[in-house]
């Protein structure tokens, strides 16, 4: 069978004195060009395909080039070009990465634009430079209670935090002195690992090296090879206007440092409101319950209200009954990410004595007996509906 196969230099269209560089892209552009995904149902197309990896796979490995360029098919042995690619067949090792990485870049529009690039990028271990993107940081969170008022104003608080920093004595490599890292010997460093499924081929990431592709043979003695060691830190948070509990706020770069010189993770701040004394929040509206004399109420009064921003005057009617509503616009709770303020409602409640010494009460039982129904009309009239009802039975 061998001496019916083309010349792999003819298949790529290149010579013998071409570079790996310029093999691989020569295999890129017709493997592209031939892929079954982009030629569905056209064997002739899935036999180039099969017949372009499999010149590729000989001639990107400078061993298997050399003893091709030496004996020709013959000095392959039974182990190369046995038939197929990947899925197609497959018996022998073409770079699944490889073909992946330019199938779906070409089909992302290439380059930055594509769709894929943050998985298929020469720093994420897929492709031929076998570099590794460095792992990020851990995200952090931090629960915050604050009191209503910075809720409603904002402030500027500062916290404690240990924060996992880089090694100083290492520079986050893990590493002692003089030491370096070592690929992984599970993995090959690529970082992940695969294996074989029927058809299918199923990757998932190394578990000796975490899917960086390197292992620390010599560790820092700070770190113990971490590459990460404990600092307390104190991180100043600017608490926004109109937070509620529950609302959450990010620091960027504020969370655990990256391993091996990764970028930091984030700092998540999720704050908790205290409950207040006088004032209930109901979305950016506050409710306060306002007691008043039976006095105030019955003959009108000015009366102090609490806010935010110090005390205002509110004048009730004569009249005014308990469970009375009064709307004080623009003293609630601001908008988050508006500029709209919500309301302040008093709810007024009319305080009867609990206990009346002699004159006061000879002074109550006094108003009744003058005002009578004239007083408490509302009294007068519930009681001719009940007597009304029961009459009726």
């Amino acid at each position: 069978m061998a001496n019916n196969k083309r010349d792999y230099y003819e298949v790529l269209g290149v010579d013998r004195n071409t570079p790996v560089e310029e093999i691989k892209k020569a295999y890129r552009k017709l493997a592209l060009k031939y892929h079954p995904d982009k030629n569905p149902g056209d064997k002739e197309s899935e036999e180039k395909f099969k017949e372009i990896a499999e010149a590729y796979e000989v001639l990107s490995d400078p061993q298997k080039k050399a003893a091709y360029d030496q004996f020709g098919h013959a000095g392959l042995g039974a182990g190369a070009g046995g038939g197929g690619f990947g899925g197609f067949g497959g018996g022998f090792g073409v770079d699944l990465e490889e073909a992946l990485r330019m199938f779906m870049g070409e089909f992302g529009g290439g380059g930055g634009g594509s769709i894929f690039s943050n998985f298929f990028d020469d720093e994420s271990g897929w492709g031929g430079g076998r570099s590794h993107r460095k792992q990020r940081g851990s995200d952090l969170r931090y629960d915050m209670e604050i009191n209503l008022d910075d809720a409603i104003h904002g402030a500027k608080n500062e916290i404690d935090v240990t924060i996992n920093e880089r090694c100083k004595t290492c520079d986050g490599e893990g590493t002692a002195e003089g030491a370096s890292r070592s690929a992984c010997p599970t993995c090959s460093g690529r970082g992940t690992v695969y294996s074989r499924q029927g058809f299918f081929t199923i990757s998932r990431t190394c578990n000796k090296c975490q899917g960086s592709g390197t292992v620390v043979k010599n560790p820092c003695k700070a770190c113990r090879g971490a590459g990460l060691m404990p600092e307390k830190k104190r991180i100043a948070v600017k608490v926004p206007a109109g937070v509620e509990t529950g609302s959450r706020l990010k620091i960027t770069g504020a969370g655990e440092a990256g391993p091996k010189g990764g970028e930091p993770g984030d700092l998540y701040i999720v704050f908790h409101v205290r409950e207040h004394p006088i004032f209930q929040r109901q979305d950016s509206d506050l409710v306060c319950e306002v007691p008043v004399s039976f006095v105030s109420a019955a003959l009108g009064d000015d009366i102090e209200i609490p806010t935010f921003e110090g005390k205002i005057k509110l004048k009730i009617p004569a009249g005014t009954q308990s469970g009375k509503i009064f709307k004080i616009k623009g003293k609630g709770v601001p908008e988050i990410h508006g500029h709209h303020r919500g309301d302040l409602y008093i709810r007024i409640v009319v305080e009867v004595p609990e206990r009346l010494g002699s004159e006061e009460r000879r002074l109550v039982e006094k108003l009744g007996e003058i005002g009578g129904h004239n007083i408490f009309p509302k009294t007068k009239e519930f009681n001719e509906r009940a007597n009304r009802l029961f009459e009726n039975k």
